[in-house]
């Protein structure tokens, strides 16, 4: 394997850095490059380099092979054969013509940028600072002012290859410039070193933050005028629970044209923004840099009622409100769009701002969700430092629209992966810190779910989310499931990590293996306070959430096979997991009507990396068949018609299936997971 050449060493280290902070360049957002000399493997000739971040990628976390290597003298040929800004998206296929070698990304579309302006090293970043200078009325004026001549305007011209030339042209002419202004968009800054480059862009920056706070930046109502009556942020306790009560209607709203998962964001940047009397005004304005919104949306759906309006009248003002935005959408795409547009990708808003209680931000799965509100508390500061500076004054909607619809923004959608089953779905395991649970938790999450992994033992819970991966992927929540308020509590925590819940797993259980005369009330108390009535609170307070919804969802009961199979020694466990059994049959006829379906599972004695069995269910088991412990699980497999042991995996694998869309017209099924008992042959 070739050792990684120094300029590429030093532009992933320079890329990372920038890219840590949200503030300097947005995820994703932003590009950066070097140039240098190679060996050409065909010829053993030198040849000058461009590497450059790729399609697609993240500064913060910018590895080799997310950089597009191109040959120097092939790019900048291309200015010969520009056929002009009409038809300057042709570039982009020629970019391929210019690669070096084999892998590594595709070239973005700002990869003129860096090609063509005489530098070794050049930076494009999406600032808060710099496009609040770049999106102001008198932007020009203000980068005159601020820069003098060590920073340059470029007017707002939409990402590409004329881009490219204009911004070198401006190197070129102005020798003493470290970088430039776009209008409307960011800043782009260049050096001959690795670490010049850096230092220029992070001047850039301060010298634009500096002049936006003394100017006023850190007082809100400078840029955002003065609070309104009612419209301050409700206390943290107040706030909380109604977001979570908001978080599955608004869910349900945003999900008109195709699922979507939430994220409740309630700092202290957005609460100032949602209680000022400019909201309305500069809400309506949208966002200007083309990152922000392609996540965003050309605007956000704002609430219009104060902070402690009555719940109901939220409700229904939300949807009124929803429709309109819909309406207005489609207007707006109509005004724009011509043949060649490809067709509207969906009407609903991406961002919903609620007035003293926060943002809620919707997309296609929970990252895309965080980084969709991630994106507009960066519009926010941009509008704060634009309005302390100037007037804030985006692009225009045409432009908005030209690039939101534009083929290459098309066909980058194109090349995403396919999603997952369960793309877009929330689930909601109890007892999932172990055993079967986690099992379960693992595999609906391998499937695409966010899910939240519900126990009583919070280290369980935490670890299991972690093993999962990012909180993106998974949430803990301690709970008791025998709580009503703990388990209310816990669902309310869903709502706000990912807007709501649709695929419950009752799985958390436990087992008390004894003789009749010797089980006491409280062994009988114990299991039906965690099996049935468990199942029943946490069915409970999902439904609710399900139904505020209304896009249906799925309820699953890890049962047992011993609900309708007689063995010794467990009555009060086998009764209780009959109770549960029944749950599912009753609450499918129930809750059908909200499309919601509800199945149950019948396993039978998962005794490999079973918390149940591990707690001492197994010994007592092996004590009342006459086995070792050890041999427990060779037993339960042998007395099975396949003779074959069932492990947490199988369960899961269940569990799955039922919540798949292979099976969108099954409810009230129970499926048996055991191998083959006959004796526990539904019937």
């Amino acid at each position: 394997m070739s050792e990684t050449p120094q300029p590429v060493r030093d532009l992933l280290d320079r890329s990372q850095r920038l890219g840590a902070d949200p503030t300097t360049t947005n995820y994703a957002g932003g590009n950066t490059s070097a140039t240098g000399t190679a060996t050409d493997p065909a010829t053993g000739a030198e040849v000058d380099l461009l590497w450059v971040k790729g399609s697609g990628g993240d500064l913060g976390t910018l590895t080799e092979a997310g950089l597009a290597v191109l040959r120097l003298d092939r790019l900048r040929a291309l200015v010969d054969v520009y056929p002009g800004v009409e038809r300057e998206d042709e570039m982009v296929g020629a970019f391929d013509y210019c690669l070096h070698g084999r892998g590594g990304a595709a070239p973005s579309i700002d990869t003129a940028m860096h090609g063509l302006v005489d530098a070794a090293h050049v930076d494009h970043l999406h600032p808060d600072a710099g496009i609040a200078i770049a999106t102001a009325a008198d932007g020009e004026a203000l980068t005159k002012e601020i820069f003098g001549d060590r920073v340059v305007w470029v007017p707002w011209r939409r990402p590409g290859f004329q881009l490219g030339l204009d911004i070198a042209e401006v190197a070129r002419e102005n020798p003493r410039a470290i970088g430039v202004v776009l209008g409307g968009h960011g800043i782009t800054a260049w050096g001959a070193t690795s670490e010049e480059c850096e230092q220029r862009s992070l001047e850039i920056i301060r010298t634009a933050r500096d002049h936006i706070d003394a100017r006023g930046g850190t007082d809100p109502s400078v840029a955002f005028g003065a609070i309104r009556p009612g419209f301050a942020a409700l206390p943290e306790g107040e706030r909380h629970a109604r977001a979570a009560a908001l978080a599955p209607v608004l869910r349900g709203l945003a999900s008109t044209d195709g699922r979507v998962v939430g994220h409740y964001t309630d700092t202290d940047a957005v609460l100032e923004f949602l209680a000022r009397d400019e909201l309305e005004r500069l809400a309506a304005l949208g966002t200007s840099c083309p990152d922000h919104f392609l996540r965003t949306k050309v605007r956000p759906m704002v609430l219009d009622l104060p902070a402690d309006a009555p719940l109901d009248h939220v409700v229904a003002r939300l949807g009124e409100l929803h429709e309109a935005y819909r309406e207005d959408y489609r207007a707006y795409y109509s005004r724009y769009a011509d043949a060649d547009t490809p067709p509207m990708r969906g009407a609903d808003p991406a961002i919903v701002l609620v007035p003293g209680v926060g943002m809620f931000s919707f997309g296609a799965d929970a990252k895309t969700a965080r980084i969709a509100g991630e994106f507009y508390v960066n519009a926010i500061n941009v509008m704060r430092g634009a309005e302390t500076l100037s007037t804030y004054a985006p692009i225009d909607e045409r432009e908005k629209f030209r690039i939101e619809y534009w083929a290459l923004e098309e066909a980058k959608l194109a090349r995403l992966p396919r999603p997952k089953p369960l793309a877009g779905r929330v689930a909601f395991v109890t007892g999932g810190g172990s055993g079967i649970g986690r099992a379960i938790a693992h595999r609906l999450a391998g499937e695409g779910a966010a899910v939240v992994v519900a126990d009583r033992d919070a280290d369980a819970a935490t670890t299991v989310a972690s093993e999962i991966g990012t909180t993106d992927a998974a949430v803990p929540v301690t709970v008791d499931v025998t709580s009503t308020d703990a388990v209310e509590a816990a669902v309310d925590a869903a709502a706000c990590a990912f807007g709501g819940v649709d695929l419950v797993v009752n799985n958390a259980g436990l087992s008390i293996s004894k003789p009749l005369l010797e089980t006491t009330d409280a062994d009988w108390d114990v299991q039906h306070d965690v099996m049935a009535r468990g199942s029943f609170v946490v069915a409970r307070a999902a439904a609710r959430v399900m139904i505020a919804q209304g896009i249906g969802g799925d309820i699953v009961a890890i049962s047992s096979k011993n609900g309708v199979f007689a063995g010794p020694n467990n009555v009060a466990y086998g009764a209780a997991k009959a109770d549960q059994a029944h749950q599912v049959r009753l609450l499918a006829a129930e809750l059908g009507e909200h499309g919601i379906r509800v199945n149950g599972v019948n396993p039978d004695g998962v005794v490999r990396g079973s918390g149940i069995f591990a707690g001492g269910w197994g010994a007592e088991r092996a004590a009342v068949y006459g086995v070792e412990e050890s041999e427990l699980g060779a037993f339960y497999a042998q007395r099975t018609l396949l003779k074959r042991e069932v492990l947490p995996e199988h369960v899961a694998n269940a569990v799955f299936v039922l919540c798949s869309d292979d099976l969108s017209h099954t409810t009230g099924l129970h499926v048996p997971v055991d191998a083959g008992v006959a004796a526990a042959f539904l019937r």
